[in-house]
């Protein structure tokens, strides 16, 4: 693509760090993951954090933690990405999935409730596209009905609510560092807590049920390989120094978007602050006008696909997946998120795109409506 969707901003200082990585007989659970952990930790004000090989092994780690298992319930968004009701999962509960919120986009707290069974054990949070869910009325409903509270902050290192950052506000959080998030470690995501007993346990799930002691072969869990290796902690632990600039510019592409496509009215923009909020964009996803359907989305994104444009469905509704049938899971009523998940298309979004190149996807983008019929692409 001449323009992709998505590219990791990967400085010289950075594959310095790596390269020094390199040169040491230590490229697993070393200093880099100390320091890593630390940082992040810090970053977003949490006790501890457990560094990982993915968001999505965070996610399972979060479960395995709070022990949730076969016969549980747990609530969670179907307007996300796959990784999170996979989780749920993977640990033998059912996903429970519950509608959002027209706007913003995560779990409608006034949908959660009506969930709520006897089997109901947590509520996984979904910090959609960087931009803070409605915390504290998930976090009210949370404490009546004595359940857990899982924040998805994969997309949201840096989001604040209410003058906090996202991630430790809930029981226990996961961040990922994919190469199409604001930072990258390659693959990676980190598990943060106040919890000396989820990170404890974490920690031990991360390294083959490992007890800490020292001696490699003495395991007290059924675990897994999730560790992160020294050198995608390094290039996580280079990039993390400029995280506030890296916020700074994807804010200000953001607002580049907004100037160009304010005036559309068949088009319904992300927007660009909420009260008491600091979003962390993740991507920039606009929604065509409620006039359209599935196939003008589609046939917009394929004519720009053609032209090398990459755009992105941000995102598929997990409960239409063909893997979701309807043993899997449990559905409400999920007409926001069907409505609202055919008409959402992702524009090009990364730290070092340029105003020309945003320029020429606004213009494509308006040409191709301008274009589009509703009956065209039928």
């Amino acid at each position: 693509m001449r323009i992709p969707l998505s590219m990791p901003d990967v400085s010289e200082s950075d594959i310095e760090a790596v390269t020094r990585v390199l040169k040491t007989p230590r490229l697993s659970l070393g200093s880099e993951l100390t320091n890593f952990e630390q940082s992040i930790a810090r970053f977003v004000g949490s006790s501890h954090c457990v560094a990982v090989n993915s968001g999505t092994s965070g996610l399972h780690l979060c479960f395995r933690s709070l022990r949730i298992s076969t016969g549980d319930e747990v609530i969670v968004p179907s307007f996300t990405f796959i990784a999170t009701a996979n989780a749920v999962r993977y640990v033998g509960a059912t996903p429970v999935f519950v509608d959002i919120e027209p706007e913003g986009l995560g779990l409608d707290p006034s949908k959660i409730e009506m969930a709520i069974t006897s089997r109901t054990k947590a509520i996984v949070v979904m910090h959609t596209f960087g931009r803070p869910a409605n915390l504290s009325a998930i976090l009210q409903v949370a404490r009546r009905h004595h359940l857990f509270v899982i924040e998805d902050a994969c997309e949201a290192l840096g989001a604040e609510y209410e003058g906090k950052r996202v991630g430790p506000l809930g029981d226990v959080g996961v961040f990922a560092f994919y190469p199409n998030k604001q930072i990258t470690t390659g693959e990676g995501g980190a598990v943060v807590t106040q919890s000396s007993e989820i990170a404890c346990t974490s920690r031990a799930l991360r390294n083959q049920g490992r007890n800490g002691s020292g001696d490699w072969f003495d395991h007290i869990e059924l675990g897994y390989n999730y560790r992160l290796s020294e050198i995608n902690s390094a290039l996580g632990n280079a990039q993390l120094k400029r995280i506030e600039s890296v916020l700074a510019k994807r804010q200000e592409i953001a607002h580049l978007y907004c100037e160009r496509l304010n005036a559309r009215t068949d088009l319904e923009l992300p927007s660009t602050s909420v009260p008491n909020c600091r979003i962390s964009w993740f991507v920039y996803t606009v929604r065509l006008g409620p006039q359209f359907q599935i196939t003008h989305r589609d046939w917009i994104r394929n004519e720009m696909i053609a032209r090398g444009i990459d755009c992105g469905r941000y995102f598929a509704p997990v409960h239409l997946q063909p893997v979701y049938g309807y043993e899997t899971c449990i559905r409400h009523d999920l007409s926001v998120t069907e409505a609202t998940a055919g008409r959402c298309l992702t524009l090009p979004f990364f730290n070092t795109i340029s105003e020309n190149q945003i320029d020429e996807v606004c213009e494509v983008l308006i040409e191709l409506l301008h274009q589009l019929r509703p009956s065209r692409p039928e």
